[in-house]
């Protein structure tokens, strides 16, 4: 596990801050809201690529490093793991600064998979970029 903030041109792919109303009832943000944020980052991510529609269809080596704080600025970086015939495969990761916007420490990562989907919701192939191939 990397503990360096991945270097991704452009940035993260999702940047927010944790806010009170995102607690869990142990004070905490809630662990269903950071995936949320996760796979609207990996949706960003894969709709550049897919240029189309696409679902979620799995989410594999999920973990939880530490709770997320009220306050965090929460950033979500994704990288491309792997590509098949119909699917992308991504790496997601979670990082969160106090409020000063410093300590960086990585909270969650995991594998998100995405199918690319056709007019009719029928799995659809991608080229060798992540582009929906043309149709003749």
């Amino acid at each position: 596990m990397a503990d360096e903030i991945p270097n991704i041109p452009g940035g993260p792919h999702l940047r927010t801050v944790a806010m009170p109303r995102d607690t869990n009832a142990s004070g905490a943000i809630f662990g269903g809201w950071t995936v949320s944020q996760m796979d609207l980052a990996g949706g960003t991510f894969v709709a550049q690529r897919a240029k189309g529609r696409f679902v979620t269809v799995s989410i594999d080596a999920m973990r939880f490093l530490r709770p997320v704080s009220v306050g965090d600025e929460v950033s979500v970086y994704c990288t491309l793991k792997e590509q098949g015939d119909t699917s992308l495969a991504v790496k997601i990761e979670t990082w969160v600064r106090d409020r000063s916007g410093t300590n960086p420490e990585k909270v969650t990562e995991g594998v998100f998979t995405y199918v690319a989907l056709d007019e009719d919701g029928k799995p659809r192939t991608l080229d060798s970029t992540g582009s929906q191939l043309a149709r003749t």
